[in-house]
């Protein structure tokens, strides 16, 4: 078997992996989402009884409800003022997130690698069920990315050819 065949063997391997493996990032992409979206809807539902609160003693205000909270000097009502202004904080985070994963898959793939939640990733990784999404942006962007992926393996490999040559001619 001569190297030539052995690289066009390989590359054509590496392009169908890459394009496959791509096309799955858009399913993980929508599995995250999902995600935060459940995290958002547990928060909401966890701060709905500091809300009906507010709502009867603070004139709706849930700021005004955690400032009170916090300048109370028993302990356990401080610290309760933290903790609820924590899962507001969290809401915010989590709406945030979903409204930046509300848009185009570059852009939703950017916020990923960019901006994206450590644990809830990892959480997502973990149940992930790869999918290869049909829709056009997906098979698009499963092609674009394979085939740079097949661009990076021809390139280390003519590297690692010219390399053997060079070593092999002294």
């Amino acid at each position: 078997m001569n190297m030539d065949f052995i690289r066009g063997f390989l590359d054509r391997i590496i392009l169908v992996i890459g394009v496959v493996a791509a096309g799955c990032i858009p399913s993980f992409i929508a599995q995250y989402r999902q995600r935060v979206g459940g995290r958002l809807d547990q928060v909401l539902q966890d701060i709905a009884p500091f809300q009906a609160v507010a709502n009867q003693f603070h004139h709706g205000s849930l700021q005004e409800l955690i400032q009170y909270h916090l300048a109370s000097a028993d302990s356990t009502f401080h610290n309760e003022g933290t903790a609820i202004q924590t899962m507001v904080d969290s809401a915010e985070q989590l709406r945030q997130a979903l409204e930046a994963l509300n848009t185009d898959l570059f852009h939703q793939l950017v916020y990923l690698l960019t901006k994206a939640d450590p644990l809830i990733t990892r959480a997502t990784w973990e149940i992930f069920s790869p999918s290869f999404n049909l829709t056009p942006e997906s098979v698009v962007f499963a092609l674009i990315v394979g085939f740079v992926i097949w661009l990076a393996f021809l390139a280390v490999w003519m590297l690692f050819d010219r390399l053997a040559r060079i070593l092999l001619a002294r």
